[in-house]
């Protein structure tokens, strides 16, 4: 049951895209750009180490068959798989995960704002902030409403800009506060459309949650 597997200590059952035998494609809580996803082991492990043979040959199996369908659907020129190994690292969530991350002319510029925006983001706060101690449900509801139609305008604004050739705006990174967490029917709806480009077998399980809109709690 996917309702059973986590990343770290995060519940994931909406986020889930991808499965094969020992690992899982997650799509990503705040992306860095459209497209950007995780590819994780089953089991909870911190460190690639400590991963067993097996798991390491799924890993890269499942790294490689999800990278063809995220270029191809995100109509990518190139991609970044990366991994943070560790806290010294970068690594802010303790759970082995490789980040697939589609890129385009002028994403980022220059070039190494990337590798800038991935080493710096704290996956472990952020699903926290997300995730845990929060006020009551309708409390969230009325501060965020505000909240994400801000964001939305600023969204829609720095990627007309982008579209536009405009490289003087900056492609927010994952810990800007322009970048919001999506909600768990934002990314369930992302994550069964992904699963529809693999095989029956290894697709999400979206029976009975994800889809109402409501978040992971």
């Amino acid at each position: 049951m996917t309702s059973s597997l986590r990343f770290a200590s995060f519940k994931i059952p909406n986020q889930i895209f991808y499965q094969s035998p020992l690992s899982l494609g997650i799509v990503n809580l705040k992306p860095l750009v459209p497209g950007h996803v995780l590819i994780i082991p089953k089991r909870v492990v911190p460190r690639f180490r400590d991963l067993t043979g097996e798991e390491v040959t799924d890993l890269f199996k499942s790294v490689h068959e999800v990278s063809r369908v995220i270029e191809k659907e995100f109509k990518a020129q190139a991609l970044n798989i990366a991994m943070q190994d560790g806290p010294l690292a970068g690594q802010s969530v303790p759970h082995v995960h490789v980040h697939i991350i589609p890129r385009k002319a002028k994403d980022f510029e220059p070039l190494d704002e990337m590798y800038t925006a991935l080493e710096s983001k704290d996956l472990d706060a952020e699903f926290r902030q997300a995730y845990e101690s929060r006020p009551s449900r309708s409390e969230r509801k009325a501060d965020e409403a505000a909240r994400l139609e801000r964001e939305r305008t600023q969204f829609v604004i720095e990627q007309e800009a982008k579209r536009s050739g405009n490289v003087d705006v900056p492609f927010s990174g994952i810990e800007d506060s322009e970048r919001r967490p999506r909600n768990g029917e934002e990314m369930a709806k992302e994550a069964k459309w992904l699963s529809e480009f693999f095989e029956p077998d290894n697709r999400g399980d979206f029976e009975g949650h994800g889809l109402n809109g409501e978040r992971i709690e």
